[in-house]
């Protein structure tokens, strides 16, 4: 074994501090207590920051597709059906929706809102699991003709409940002599939507595609066509066999382009957390130094009396990295327990805090999910638990040295 058992005797015995050692025990708690809390805060923060990547990207592609095909010009894509068949047919393709999308105006009583509308086949709607989720309490056999279903949270701004009528107003009208006409038509709510995303849930409205077709006067074509795919790593290669086919005719996108500022910013505060959370087991650290150097200052006797009793310096300078060790070995361990327990729990955690507080701590309108998540990723977990052994362990070895490069014949000298 690498310590012997003198030198775990000696260790444990130093670490508990007495009365006159009061202060060198406070800080030997502080850099303890500060080890923990870095270790936990460092894993709950990473878990919450990919969790809310992934929650983010599963409603986005859950709603979405992992590629989009849309006419630059704006003119519909009439021979859709043929380009859905030959799209279908490549190869790590496993959805292909063609639909009908545009921007305009919502109005019920004295309410307005602006809203996404999209056309869509009802079987279409329900192969997309979150969709099909997000759908469970509407009666999709009454989807169809002059009944649209929109995100609950637009439902509630607006004062609508399942079997009102809203109506829609689009700026692309007629054009007559005296203008262009906004084009206006009322449609019943038969339910409403629930995909766990802000965004959607309070600016989205799915109409069946046939009545899409009519409203927008697109009779017989769509404006977008929606790819999803097994994988996002196939990503590059289907979208680029996708533009081969399609030709210049049209526009071809995928998810990461219509979403790249947001992700990027994502990573980039993930990246900047990690490093500056990793300061407070830094900081940490420095206090297991401190500590170390106080408790052999003020053993300096004890180190002299072991020395004459043939102690090596080797033997003195591992019974103070043991017990450096020991603080930074067992606050790591607290500190990974306290993070995984809060991660798993964190969004009963933050239903007491709010209920505590009488404040919305996640608010679904700045964060755009409706509750808090966490993802621990079990990789960086062991790169955290690493990082905090590491400093740990370094910031033994000078304590450590000098005990062991003490002289004895002047600390019994001066004592």
């Amino acid at each position: 074994m690498f310590f012997s058992k003198f030198e775990r005797l000696v260790g444990r015995r130093y670490l508990k501090a007495k009365r006159r050692e009061g202060f060198i025990s406070v800080i030997t708690g502080f850099a303890f207590t500060g080890i923990a809390l870095g270790v936990a805060t460092l894993i709950i923060v990473m878990s919450v920051m990919n969790g809310f990547r992934q929650e983010l990207l599963s409603r986005i592609l859950g709603i979405n597709g992992h590629i989009g095909i849309m006419s630059p010009s704006g003119y519909p894509f009439n021979n859709y059906k043929q380009a859905v068949t030959d799209i279908a047919e490549f190869e790590h393709v496993t959805l292909v929706v063609p639909m009908i999308e545009n921007q305009l105006l919502v109005s019920a009583g004295k309410a307005a809102e602006g809203a996404m509308v999209r056309g869509i086949e009802k079987d279409d709607l329900l192969k997309k699991e979150v969709l099909r989720n997000a759908v469970a309490g509407v009666n999709m056999e009454e989807f169809a003709g002059n009944n649209v279903i929109i995100g609950y949270r637009l439902a509630q701004k607006m004062g609508v409940i399942p079997g009102d009528e809203i109506t829609l107003i689009s700026p692309n009208g007629k054009v007559t002599a005296f203008g262009t006409v906004p084009r206006m038509k009322s449609y019943r709510v038969i339910g409403t939507f629930d995909a766990g995303m802000f965004e959607y849930d309070s600016g989205f409205i799915f109409m069946p595609l046939e009545a899409a077709q009519t409203y927008f006067g697109m009779k017989g074509g769509v404006s977008h066509i929606d790819v999803t795919l097994e994988d996002s790593k196939w990503l590059k290669p289907v979208r680029k066999a996708i533009e081969e086919s399609v030709g210049p005719g049209a526009y071809v996108y995928d998810w990461q382009q219509s979403n790249s500022a947001f992700f990027n910013a994502i990573a980039v505060e993930r990246n900047v957390m990690f490093l500056i959370l990793t300061m407070i087991i830094l900081v940490a650290a420095f206090n297991i130094i401190t500590g170390l150097i106080m408790l052999v200052k003020d053993k300096g006797r004890d180190i002299a009396v072991l020395r004459t009793m043939g102690a090596t310096k080797g033997m003195i300078m591992r019974i103070f990295f043991l017990d450096g060790a020991f603080i930074g070995v067992v606050g790591t361990s607290i500190g990974l327990a306290l993070g995984l327990l809060f991660c798993h729990n964190i969004e009963n955690v933050r239903q007491f805090l709010q209920t505590l507080t009488g404040r919305d701590l996640f608010s679904a309108e700045i964060y755009f999910l409706s509750q808090l998540p966490a993802k621990v990723d079990y990789t960086e977990v062991v790169v955290v638990v690493g990082i905090s052994l590491l400093l740990s362990f370094l910031a033994t070895i000078y304590p450590a040295y000098r005990a062991a490069k003490f002289d004895p014949v002047e600390a019994l000298r001066y004592e």
